[in-house]
């Protein structure tokens, strides 16, 4: 684990420092987020943040030294589903309004599901192939870290730039 110290540093200070971002961005525009329930823009925020605190989370607790590969594996696996289940569950409160929802707003949630579960489970596959095949698995933790981030930059740039537009 001692090879993968500096990528978790790096990766613990991107995503708190990301995370502030999304708040500022929340923050900012938040009277235009809360004022249309059906633009679904409150949980594209949450999806944001909950993609960050996860990154956040995993580099943080596989910082603490003197881990072995079972606690790694079981740690990864654990935020990887805690941040996927999250992530699903706001996406299927808003599918629950597919009929009701504006129709230009429909392909933009299909490929917020999509980038939803392209950033999560890399991180579920990383918990998974660590318990049962070794530290060669926290390589699906890198893509999931790196996926999550973009996807969580994405949503940012919606909360704070093209809301206003």
């Amino acid at each position: 684990m001692d090879e993968w110290h500096d990528f978790f540093l790096a990766q613990a200070g991107a995503a708190g420092v990301l995370t502030g971002l999304v708040f500022v961005a929340v923050s900012i525009n938040l009277q235009q987020i809360v004022s249309d329930p059906g633009s679904g823009l409150p949980g594209r925020a949450a999806e944001a943040l909950i993609l960050l605190v996860g990154v956040l989370t995993a580099s943080v607790l596989l910082l603490v030294p003197g881990q072995g590969q079972v606690m790694v594996g079981s740690e990864v696996l654990l935020v990887g589903l805690l941040t996927w289940g999250c992530v699903v569950t706001i996406q299927l409160l808003r599918l629950r309004s597919w009929g009701t929802m504006r129709p230009d707003l429909r392909r933009p949630f299909v490929l917020r599901v999509a980038l939803g579960q392209i950033a999560t489970l890399p991180l579920v596959v990383a918990g998974i192939c660590v318990l049962v095949g070794g530290l060669g698995g926290l390589y699906w933790l890198v893509a999931g870290m790196i996926f999550s981030t973009l996807v969580a930059l994405f949503e940012a740039w919606v909360l704070l730039v093209e809301i206003n537009r």
